[in-house]
């Protein structure tokens, strides 16, 4: 895949507190990380633009506030001094942060958007990407999510919001690509 030299590679959420399965239950795609970081050498080997985004939760329960050890980015992704780290503290990593204008600062027109949750951040940032006019690029196999149980009872498996979550943005918001087809 052809993407400008200047397409950035945004990290979503890879969190330690994400490995708690008893607080967020089953998830799919447990190679999600590995791919990350296959994309996150590539990127750094390439010296383009990459954006680490941490989730800041404002629940002290969740395994995501910032006074926990699960708060921590994973030591497979963990961002390097010269790369930059936005805090968020609601799914979008535009909503309250200086996303947009560091992109638009360095003139990214491009993003690959990889992380944790597919249907929650990931897919949030993603759909503000494509509303704000960013070329944007989701990794299907370089995210992941959890089951959930809807407002009914209704129970969906990890890999049925996977799916429904990359359906949804595909071809609207984003392209939806895979590992090896970016690097290929």
């Amino acid at each position: 895949m052809n993407l400008p030299p200047n397409a950035a590679l945004i990290l979503i959420d890879v969190q330690k507190g994400f490995d708690e399965a008893a607080f967020w239950g089953k998830r799919n795609n447990p190679d999600a990380e590995s791919n990350m970081a296959k994309l996150l050498s590539a990127w750094r080997h390439a010296a383009r633009p990459v954006i680490h985004v941490q989730h800041n939760s404002r629940n002290l329960a969740v395994p995501l506030h910032p006074s926990h050890q699960g708060n921590e980015i994973k030591d497979t992704v963990k961002p390097l001094p010269s790369e930059a780290l936005v805090t968020k503290e609601v799914n979008s990593a535009f909503i309250g942060t200086d996303l947009e204008k560091r992109l638009r600062e360095q003139k990214i027109a491009t993003l690959v958007i990889v992380g944790l949750t597919t249907d929650h951040c990931v897919s949030t940032t993603a759909r503000m990407a494509g509303n704000l006019g960013f070329n944007t690029y989701v990794v299907s196999d370089a995210t992941a999510t959890f089951d959930r149980t809807g407002p009914d009872g209704q129970y969906f498996s990890a890999d049925q919001m996977h799916a429904a979550a990359l359906a949804s943005l595909h071809g609207e918001f984003a392209t939806v690509i895979t590992t090896k087809e970016l690097i290929s």
